[in-house]
């Protein structure tokens, strides 16, 4: 079972590129963030005829977060739990069943910038909120992950230019300790547990010719349970569809499941 995450940065926007990439890769499950899109204006249909379930947790013009799945969609659950005031639509999970079942998270994590302030305050509870929901994943004892934009650079190799982020929300030590709270929980960071040297990005700015310079920074994350560990086969970056035509600023992130 092939499960990627993608932050498309505005669904119409991306609507080709998003399209010739599942026509490429064929993922089984696609989590997609930041699509700026309501669920009732979603153009589901182009992922419907290539055989797609779609779930959609969105709100106008900002955020927003769907799980594209060529396999039955069971519980869909929209919000992460722990703010019923929370109005922005960050988190979707569901169900997928293919040979086993996997529990699917989809989650586009606050930016938090600028710091100090009310949005990096937004980040950290969010953040907390997420170990909550982890923690209860884990106590299921059922294959599952989270999976998304986490707008976290975990460590230095993480980033070409790491001294450029110090004072930024992604990659502030209150941030990184937050995010290793989450994995410390036991989970496995996926890309991390194939590959440790530095280079690797999931994320170029369009400014400054971040792309040329290869000046990325990898905040695009699969979060694994011991169970779905266990069944992980491997798991890579698509790099090249960031210099496809109007590419996302992100690119895909994949893993594959023996499920």
């Amino acid at each position: 079972m092939l499960i990627a995450t993608f932050n498309v940065n505005g669904i119409n926007a991306r609507m080709k590129a998003l399209i010739d990439w599942l026509t490429q890769a064929q993922p089984d499950v696609a989590l997609l963030q930041e699509i700026k899109s309501a669920e009732e204006a979603f153009p589901g249909e182009p992922f419907r005829d290539l055989g797609y379930n779609v779930a959609v947790h969105g709100q106008k013009g900002f955020n927003g977060v769907a799980i594209l799945s060529k396999l039955q969609i069971e519980d869909v659950r929209r919000g992460l739990p722990g703010d019923g005031n929370d109005e922005q639509a960050r988190w979707i999970e569901a169900t997928v069943v293919n040979r086993k079942a996997i529990r699917v998270c989809c989650l586009y994590l606050p930016n938090g910038n600028p710091t100090p302030g009310p949005k990096y305050q937004y980040k950290l509870s969010w953040m907390e909120r997420l170990r909550l929901r982890a923690r209860t994943l884990l106590d299921s004892e059922e294959p599952a992950l989270m999976a998304g934009d986490y707008n976290v650079i975990p460590q230095a190799e993480d980033a070409a230019k790491p001294e450029s982020w110090e004072a930024d929300a992604l990659y502030l030590q209150e941030t990184r300790d937050a995010f290793r709270r989450i994995v410390n929980l036991g989970f496995t960071e996926a890309f991390r547990a194939r590959e440790q040297a530095h280079g690797h990005y999931t994320f170029w700015d369009y400014q400054g010719g971040a792309r040329r310079r290869n000046h990325g920074i990898r905040i695009d994350h699969f979060l694994l349970t011991p169970q779905a560990a266990d069944m992980m086969i491997g798991c890579h970056i698509d790099e090249h569809v960031r210099d496809l035509e109007k590419p996302s600023d992100h690119v895909p992130v994949v893993v594959e499941l023996d499920a």
